[in-house]
C-alpha cells in the first residue's frame, strides 16, 4: 500500500550559510537536497514538497522599496510578494526534480502550485505583528514609514543595527487547494505546495477571496496540509540532523524517540528555541495528533540511509522496536 508524506524543504534546501544568494547556487542546493528523496520515491511514495521563501521574499520587497523610491513604481502588497516568491522557487525546485527524476530513470510528473491558506481574520496575531520581514532601516526612516504607510517595526535582534518591518504569523486552519493537490497525487504526480507558508486568506460574508498583509509559518502550513490530504508521515528538513534539549547549551541532550506526550512537555518547558525548533514541533505535534502515523526532524542526508534522527509518534516506541522503514 503506497504512503503518502510531505517533506518540508528547509532554508538551508535553497540557501546555505554566507552564500550571495545566485540561482547557480541555490538550484545547486535544491538539487543536493531533492537527491536524498530518491529513497521515498523509489520505496513508493507520494510526495508533497514545501518550502521556506525567507531570503527570496525580503529580496522581493527590498526590490519593491527600490522601485518606489528610485522610479515611482507602485509597490505591490505582501500577498502578491509571497505569490511571486512561491512561482519562482517552485519553478526552480520543479525543474530541479525533474532532471533529479531523469538522472535515476524515474517516470513522474512534478507540479508547482501557488497556494492559498485559510486564516482567521480576527487571528490574536493580527494584535501582536511580530514575524520580521524586508530590510533594516534605521529609526529615523522606521518611523517615517510607520507614519506614511503605518507599517509596524520592531528592532533586529541586536537592536543597534536598527529596525525591520514585522507582520503578523497567524494560524493557519486550512489548505483552500487541499482537494486539487490531493488528485494530483492520486494520479502520479509530485506536487510542490504551500510555498512560503502559503498565501493568507481568508473568506467574508459573501464567500469572496480576501486577504492581509500576514506571514505564514511554513512548518505550521506544511503539517495542516499533511493533514488535510491524509498524509501518513510529515518530514521536516532543516540543518541539524537531530532535535535536542537546550540546544547549544552545556546541557545540550539529544532527542531522538519521542512520543507525543513527552513532547508536549518539553514544549511547554521551553526546551526549544521559540521561532526555530519550537514551530516545527507545534507542527509536528498538530499533524500526529489529527491521525498522522510519524513525524520526522532531520538533516535531508539522513534520508538515504534511514537513519531518520528525531522521530515523533502518538505512542512510545521503544529504540529497540523502532521500524525505520
Amino acid at each position: 500500500m503506497k504512503k503518502r508524506a510531505v517533506v518540508a524543504l528547509g532554508g538551508n534546501a535553497i540557501l546555505r550559510g554566507n552564500e550571495e544568494g545566485t540561482i547557480v547556487q541555490q538550484e545547486k542546493n535544491v538539487t543536493d537536497t531533492l537527491e536524498n528523496l530518491v529513497p521515498l520515491l523509489r520505496d513508493g511514495y507520494e510526495l508533497v514538497l514545501t518550502h521556506g521563501n525567507g531570503p527570496q521574499v525580503g529580496n522581493i520587497l527590498m526590490r519593491n522599496d527600490a522601485g518606489e523610491q528610485l522610479y515611482g513604481i507602485a509597490p505591490m502588497p505582501l500577498n502578491i510578494c509571497v505569490a511571486d516568491s512561491q512561482g519562482g522557487i517552485g519553478f526552480m525546485i520543479e525543474r530541479m526534480m525533474r532532471n533529479v527524476l531523469n538522472k535515476y530513470g524515474i517516470e513522474k510528473n512534478v507540479i508547482s502550485m501557488v497556494t492559498l491558506v485559510e486564516i482567521d481574520a480576527n487571528d490574536p496575531a493580527f494584535q501582536n505583528p511580530s514575524k520580521r520581514i524586508g530590510k533594516v532601516y534605521s529609526e529615523t526612516e522606521a518611523k517615517r514609514l510607520s507614519e506614511q504607510k503605518g507599517w509596524d517595526f520592531k528592532p533586529t535582534s541586536k537592536s543597534k543595527d536598527g529596525y525591520r518591518r514585522v507582520v503578523p504569523s497567524p494560524t493557519p486552519i486550512d489548505i483552500v487547494n487541499k482537494d486539487i493537490i490531493r488528485q494530483l497525487l492520486e494520479n502520479g504526480n509530485i506536487v510542490i505546495a504551500a510555498g512560503g507558508g502559503g498565501i493568507p486568506v481568508y473568506f467574508d460574508e459573501n464567500n469572496d477571496v480576501r486577504t492581509l498583509d500576514a506571514v505564514i509559518d511554513k512548518d505550521m502550513a506544511s503539517g495542516m496540509l499533511a493533514t488535510n490530504i491524509d498524509a501518513d508521515e510529515l518530514y521536516i528538513l532543516t540543518d541539524v540532523p537531530f532535535i535536542y534539549k537546550d540546544f547549544g547549551e552545556e546541557t545540550q541532550q539529544k532527542l531522538e524517540f519521542l512520543n507525543y506526550s513527552d513532547t508536549l512537555k518539553h514544549l511547554e518547558n521551553g526546551t526549544f528555541a521559540e521561532g526555530t525548533m519550537e514551530p516545527k514541533i507545534k507542527a509536528c505535534l498538530n499533524f500526529i495528533i489529527n491521525g498522522g502515523s510519524k513525524s520526522i526532524i532531520t538533516e535531508a542526508t539522513k534520508l538515504a540511509d534511514k537513519s531518520y534522527g528525531s522521530k515523533i509518534t502518538l505512542e512510545y516506541e521503544d529504540e529497540e522496536k523502532i521500524d525505520r522503514d
